[in-house]
């Protein structure tokens, strides 16, 4: 006989879900089958702050449609030149793109054995792109999660959900303030996972 394959335990697993979302939701606007989910969403109202996040980014899903959303997210997140929000760690923690951070970025993520896409043009340290790493560390029950967590995505990332948080478009701003939240709850998760002690990527 085989043993079992391991399973994601069940917070892990809705982890990774929302960190696809989240990146799904700011690499492009959502499609009408993913905006009616939305809509849709039965929230269990605990009185947390990502509870109401959640709520909030429903009723903006019920009271908005692809088209509008399609040209809102040009013009919030990618823009002629950049948008109201720029969405990469190197803008928000040195100034200026392709900087510092994209440099540390691609450094782990070549020691974690990441290559980038060939279908997207965007620099790794796009905020979509480090959330769809950290879903794939989770699936893969990674020990590298708190480490690729605290140097890539704590410094800044809730900064930039909450600066998204603040723009006029309903849904575009329950999204900030829903990952802002969630950066919150993962910074608090990992810490006590990790018993305090850091984990660190070993160099080749």
């Amino acid at each position: 006989m085989t043993d079992a394959l391991p399973t994601l335990k069940e917070a892990d697993a809705l982890r990774a879900d929302i960190y696809r979302l989240l990146a799904t939701l700011l690499r492009q606007a959502p499609d009408t089958e993913l905006l009616d989910w939305l809509a849709e969403l039965a929230i269990e109202q605990d009185g947390s702050r990502l509870a109401e996040c959640w709520q909030a980014l429903a009723i903006a899903a019920q009271n908005a449609n692809v088209e509008q959303l399609q040209r809102a997210h040009f013009r919030l997140l990618v823009g002629v030149i950049q948008g109201e929000v720029v969405p990469y760690a190197s803008w928000y923690r040195n100034g200026e793109l392709m900087e510092a951070a994209l440099v540390a970025l691609r450094r782990d993520l070549k020691v974690l054995g990441f290559v980038r896409s060939e279908h997207t043009r965007d620099p790794e340290d796009h905020l979509a792109a480090l959330c769809e790493v950290m879903a794939m560390l989770i699936d893969a029950e990674s020990a590298e999660q708190r480490y690729f967590f605290d140097q890539h995505l704590a410094p800044w990332a809730a900064s930039c959900f909450a600066d998204l948080g603040q723009v006029d478009t309903a849904f575009y701003a329950a999204l900030g303030q829903l990952g802002s939240a969630f950066m919150e709850s993962e910074q608090a998760r990992l810490s006590v996972d990790a018993g305090h002690t850091p984990v660190r990527i070993v160099e080749p």
